[in-house]
């Protein structure tokens, strides 16, 4: 089955997306990575927030989410690849279609530390220290604006 990509801001999601989309990053980074913390922080339903999801066979099997934060820079944040997902491309995929709904603006994220080349890959160069978030290292990255083409 063809993998599907989706875009939605908080008020286009409908509550069964909207729990699908949240119980993977809870599997994910609460469970599978050990991290109790609280997941919904507010961010979810801001005006300018995207969320960007893949699908096969309906099931959400890859998700980021693109924030809006002062002075113009895109935060993309939340990536995340099913398990049974995973070694397929899709985080290259969904990275490669979250950039271009960014454009050409800069953009940052935090990237877990063994991840750093995966960003990298993606025009984005480490922007300051290492540092740990509930356990696991993670590093700051910004791809600059660039120019239109």
């Amino acid at each position: 089955m063809p993998i599907e990509s989706h875009v939605a801001s908080f008020a286009e999601l409908d509550a069964r997306t909207f729990h699908d989309l949240l119980r993977l990053r809870i599997d994910t980074f609460v469970v599978e990575q050990n991290c109790p913390y609280p997941e919904l922080d507010g961010r979810d339903v801001e005006a300018g927030t995207r969320h960007l999801w893949l699908t096969r066979d309906g099931a959400v099997v890859a998700y980021l989410r693109i924030l809006a934060d002062p002075g113009g820079v895109a935060r993309i944040g939340r990536v995340v690849v099913a398990p049974a997902a995973r070694g397929a491309g899709l985080g290259g995929r969904l990275m490669t279609e979250a950039l271009a709904l960014v454009g050409a603006g800069p953009c940052v994220l935090e990237a877990q530390s063994h991840l750093v080349g995966f960003y990298a890959g993606h025009g984005f160069a480490v922007s300051g220290p290492d540092y740990l978030d509930d356990g696991i290292p993670h590093t700051p990255m910004r791809r600059e604006s660039r120019p239109a083409t």
